[in-house]
């Protein structure tokens, strides 16, 4: 209807889709997008700063995976892991995960908790498994951790998802202490980076959920 009534209209409406869409596929926008939302620096492994716990997001669930027998944690979910158990070390702090299950399968922190204790060998001293939403992360774990007295926390998620993160969890009623990991502030551009690729577009997207998301949680908080 638009095309036949508007035709001009209609044309310049499909080309500044299509011109959009090129400019978020391409990984240099991708990057710097996400870029925009890593406020917080990386915590220098020299001088940690004192906690009470650390508390690892859950991400995404790798289905069905043939490797291992059955669903298993994501790609995404395997970085927090890995930095959260490093912290784990390093401070000799005991260890909360949480997710529960937003797209269905195993609860999120039962897969964690099993690839901390079986991959990495560092214990879970505590596990939420009903959060589907950063928000429900928050308020799940402050009521999971509030009998033992536990405030300060170490809170490991993406670097970009830090803003959110920390948003909930301090509303919540924590004192977070940012501990990001998948900087994107480290990646290089190169002259491919601006060649539309599938990659880019995940990040626009991961960028402008994330943005929306904060938004839409200051307005609720």
């Amino acid at each position: 209807m638009l095309l036949r009534r508007w035709p001009t209209l209609a044309r310049a409406l499909i080309f500044m889709s299509l011109a959009f869409l090129t400019i978020l596929s391409m990984p240099a926008v991708g990057n710097r997008l996400l870029a925009q939302l890593e406020p917080y620096p990386a915590l220098n492994p020299a001088h940690l700063p004192q906690a009470d716990a650390i508390v690892i997001l859950g991400a995404g669930t790798y289905f069905e995976a043939p490797e291992y027998g059955g669903d298993t944690v994501d790609s995404m979910e395997l970085e927090r892991l890995r930095y959260g158990a490093r912290l784990a070390r390093m401070t000799g702090l005991p260890i909360l995960v949480t997710g529960g299950r937003p797209t269905g399968g195993k609860a999120q922190a039962v897969m964690m908790q099993a690839v901390l204790e079986q991959d990495f060998h560092v214990p879970v001293h505590w596990k939420e498994t009903h959060s589907n939403t950063t928000w429900e992360n928050a308020r799940n774990s402050y009521a999971l951790l509030a009998p033992t007295k536990i405030r300060r926390i170490l809170l490991v998620t993406h670097a970009w998802h830090l803003p959110r993160a920390v948003y909930s969890f301090e509303k919540a009623g924590f004192s977070v202490i940012p501990a990001g990991t998948g900087f994107t502030l480290t990646k290089k551009t190169r002259v491919m980076d601006f060649i539309p690729q599938p990659r880019g577009l995940l990040d626009s997207y991961y960028a402008m959920h994330e943005a929306i998301g904060l938004i839409w949680y200051r307005l609720k908080g």
